[in-house]
């Protein structure tokens, strides 16, 4: 509510509307985002309509920060597992912002509260973007993928296929480790099933390592040769050639 009185057109003559339903809450408010703002790049780029009420507000107290109210309720609704705040209502003459109140998975709550008090990093906007996204079995947006190997290097998601999941960390906490094995183990068959289909479909020449590669990009070399090397002692696939230059037939050798 803040952030729509800070941020609303007042050039507009109409009033903020605030919808309170049983699930959600629906906030409108005149004029739409500030030029060059838009949903995708609203964390990163600051431009005030109506820098002394923001400023007016930082000195009362009631926000942190001036320009980080839209990371802040993306961030909440992320750490109690509800869906990320909706902006499919704004156009060029209102925001309009729904925020749904449905816990989507109290265990994914608990987990973030344990990470936050076991680790002394910091995290961004982005990195709960791409954890809910992780958590809610989808592919993480394109523009967050530069960020998605610092999260597994500090081990909260792990590589799984094309996508990523939840790190094994999150399945120990919430006793689910059968859980983990199934779906590690399922992406893994996913892999081997495209590889071996690559290789046979293109038996009569070969499919060198390069372009096998190619064919799970999201893996990286070792994941790829560990593949392999399961293909070759399961007698479905053989290599003929040097190691690296070699090429990759379907079949025992």
């Amino acid at each position: 509510m803040l952030n729509a009185v800070s941020h609303r057109s007042y050039q507009y003559p109409g009033s903020i509307f605030i919808r309170q339903y049983s699930r959600r809450l629906e906030i409108d408010s005149p004029g739409g985002l500030p030029f060059n703002i838009t949903p995708e790049n609203i964390f990163d780029r600051q431009n005030p309509r109506n820098r002394r009420i923001a400023e007016i507000f930082v000195r009362c107290g009631l926000v942190e920060k001036s320009g980080q109210g839209m990371n802040l309720i993306f961030e909440e609704s992320i750490r109690l597992s509800k869906p990320e705040p909706d902006f499919a209502r704004t156009d060029q003459h209102q925001v309009g912002l729904t925020l749904h109140g449905t816990v989507q998975d109290p265990a994914f709550v608990r987990f973030v509260e344990k990470v936050g008090q076991e680790t002394t990093k910091t995290f961004t906007t982005h990195d709960w973007i791409i954890l809910a996204s992780v958590a809610r079995g989808e592919k993480v947006p394109k523009e967050h993928q530069c960020r998605v190997q610092r999260l597994i290097d500090l081990g909260l998601i792990e590589r799984a296929g094309k996508k990523c999941m939840l790190s094994r960390k999150y399945y120990e906490f919430v006793g689910d480790r059968a859980a983990y094995t199934r779906r590690k183990g399922l992406d893994r068959e996913q892999n081997l099933s495209l590889l071996l289909k690559h290789i046979t479909e293109n038996a009569a020449t070969g499919s060198p390592r390069e372009e096998l590669l190619q064919v799970l990009p999201a893996l990286g070399e070792s994941d790829v040769k560990s593949l392999l090397q399961t293909l070759k002692r399961r007698g479905e696939a053989h290599s003929v050639g040097e190691r690296r230059t070699g090429r990759w037939y379907p079949g025992p050798p």
